[in-house]
């Protein structure tokens, strides 16, 4: 099984993407690409930019990323209650390749973190509206408040147990994939 572990976030330090790397990594017998989301750096959506040079290459290659996967793990991070800029023109542009779902109904967890109590509830609140309008086929959500609080960086995992057991369930959902991806 192929999984694709997306940050939303261009944060060097993005702690959604410590996350997204942990949760991939409870999948056993797995081939994990994470993603860097500066590698899809592009100027920002425009109707006339689009009209004028078309797609960029760079949602291109985002979406193939996309394709190649057989499973998504993403994690975005919060920015005053939604996606972070940085995500949001990804997502932006890679909606705009003619005939195509952005996420081409791949099976996703769809995860957010963040320092707070609400632990990046408000953009996870908003992509579970959004992503199934584009191909988006969410199997479970996660959210880990207090990220600081739950997270051991050092040990790269979750030091919180009853969060950990309940990503480790909801991977669980994504391993038994495994088997009705390979009939």
């Amino acid at each position: 099984m192929k999984i694709l572990a997306i940050a939303g976030s261009n944060s060097d330090t993005s702690i959604n993407k410590l996350l997204a790397s942990y949760a991939a990594s409870l999948i056993q017998n797995a081939e994990i690409e994470v993603v860097d989301m500066n590698e899809f750096e592009m100027p920002i959506y425009k109707h006339q930019r689009e009209v004028e040079s078309g797609v960029p290459q760079e949602a291109k290659n985002f979406a193939a990323k996309i394709d190649a996967a057989d499973v998504l793990i993403i994690s975005l991070s919060e920015h005053n209650g939604t996606y972070s800029s940085a995500f949001k023109n990804v997502f932006d542009w890679t909606s705009r390749i003619k005939d195509r779902a952005v996420w081409n109904e791949k099976p996703m967890l769809l995860m957010a973190t963040a320092p707070g109590a609400r632990g990046g509830l408000g953009v996870l609140e908003a992509a579970a509206k959004r992503f199934p309008l584009h191909g988006g086929n969410i199997v479970d959500t996660f959210t880990l408040p207090f990220f600081n609080d739950n997270f051991d960086k050092s040990a790269h995992k979750i030091s919180n147990d009853e969060k950990d057991n309940e990503l480790k369930e909801k991977t669980a959902k994504l391993s038994a994939l495994e088997i009705i991806l390979e009939k």
